[in-house]
């Protein structure tokens, strides 16, 4: 056998003994009660305070690490932990803690034509294998999340993000363990080789779904190899688009939020459309401008304001994550609706509108996982739909849409009572 064959038949084998744990720990975790598993979170978040300076002192050496290997302002942030960053990393651990169970809800009733009962109810998913970068926050509220809607999960963190997660988790562990939780609940993959993220990608079977949180190369890789369910989103390009009935002021202010309130976010808008008829173009854009923003506009857009520099044809699928924003000048509804169709990432888009005919087309005829009206896209997350927290923001069209928290990671079954019904 090749060296190469040899290593991935390991990664395989790890895999699957990591599996088979999580599972039946899963199965254990299955038969905890709502208030049990809060009491194991809340006893997870008193370990991550008592355990700060073995976390601190971890993240500490990655920070080095990262610094040695150049890793850049942006990523040293999102890396970086502090008191006051592990201390909403408890909090944020006991906060799904107090969210409501999800398991066991009644979805539904209804009587069959036979006469049985019906009834569907929620359950966990089972085993989560979730595959993420450079945030060590996303440990503690992964787990946190997966626990408490009662499936087991398998992380995979960034390399730049080793000593810190190790950390993160030993103290997730401890805390769990003495609150009856069996320590496979959650599993921390003991190897940062990138061919074991192939081996968690085929593990159909032993693992139920993958979720990846991180960059486009890293979800790409996932969508295109998985063998198990993914649930996930590529890019963030979201649109909004300016009726030619928006109010002046409240579209300055929108434009404005949607894109430069945090830049970096999957909600943040990269993409504004201009109704032709709207009065107040000049407005918008100057304010986008003046407030730093670099704009690339059509002929038309250039035509508002001389600083807006010239789109490529790439700038109208692209996310930039940035202070740049593409901007383009429709002849109407229809137009873009159309721009959207062709370009949106499925994940929000959002109109500015004082007609409320154009505001309900809008809303039934752009299929996005979010749709808006009148309001920021930055507003994209779960805990501003008040979801308490999410695992991501999922932009397909099985299972879960938009943000994903705890009803998200869970899926339902029938169950039937009958009173000795027969089939003809």
């Amino acid at each position: 056998m090749s060296t190469q064959l040899q290593t991935a038949a390991n990664h395989d084998e790890t895999i699957a003994t990591l599996a088979k744990a999580g599972r039946a720990a899963q199965r254990r975790l299955a038969r905890l009660d709502g208030p049990a598993k809060e009491a194991a979170l809340r006893s997870a978040a008193a370990a991550l305070r008592a355990h700060q300076p073995q976390i601190l002192e971890a993240n500490a050496r990655d920070i080095a690490a990262g610094e040695a290997n150049g890793l850049s302002s942006a990523m040293l942030d999102r890396l970086r932990l502090d008191e006051k960053r592990l201390e909403s990393i408890a909090s944020a651990v006991e906060a799904v803690a107090s969210l409501p169970d999800p398991v066991g809800q009644v979805i539904d009733r209804s009587v069959a034509p036979a006469g049985m009962e019906l009834s569907r109810i929620r359950i966990p998913i089972g085993l989560i294998g979730i595959i993420y970068e450079s945030r060590p926050n996303v440990t503690a509220d992964a787990a946190a999340l997966c626990l408490r809607s009662g499936n087991a999960v398998l992380l995979r963190g960034g390399s730049e993000a080793v000593n810190s997660n190790r950390a993160i988790h030993a103290a997730l562990a401890e805390g769990l363990a003495a609150a009856g939780v069996p320590a496979e609940a959650v599993q921390l993959m003991p190897t940062q080789d990138r061919e074991a993220v192939g081996a968690m990608l085929r593990a159909a079977g032993l693992i139920d779904m993958i979720i990846p949180r991180g960059g486009k190369g890293l979800v790409e890789r996932v969508q295109n190899d998985a063998r198990v369910p993914v649930l996930a989103h590529l890019d963030g390009i979201c649109h909004t688009y300016v009726h030619s009935s928006a109010d002046p002021a409240m579209a300055t202010t929108l434009a404005l939020n949607a894109k430069m309130r945090r830049t970096g976010i999957c909600g943040a808008m990269e993409t504004l459309l201009l109704d032709a008829s709207f009065p107040a173009s000049g407005q918008v854009v100057g304010a986008l401008l003046d407030a730093g923003c670099e704009l690339r506009g059509d002929a038309r857009a250039q035509a508002i304001d001389p600083r807006i520099g010239r789109a490529s044809a790439n700038d109208w699928d692209t996310e930039y994550l940035d202070a740049v924003l593409s901007v383009a000048v429709v002849d109407g509804l229809d137009a873009a609706l159309d721009h959207i169709e062709h370009h949106s990432s499925g994940h929000t888009d959002a109109i500015l509108t004082s007609d409320a005919d154009v505001a309900e087309r809008f809303l039934a005829e752009v299929d996005s996982a979010i749709v808006m009206v009148n309001a920021s896209t930055q507003f994209a997350d779960g805990g501003e739909f008040g979801l308490g927290a999410e695992i991501g923001i999922a932009t397909g069209r099985l299972h879960a849409r938009g943000p994903v928290a705890l009803e998200g990671l869970t899926t339902y079954k029938w169950q039937v009572r009958g009173h000795g019904e027969a089939r003809a």
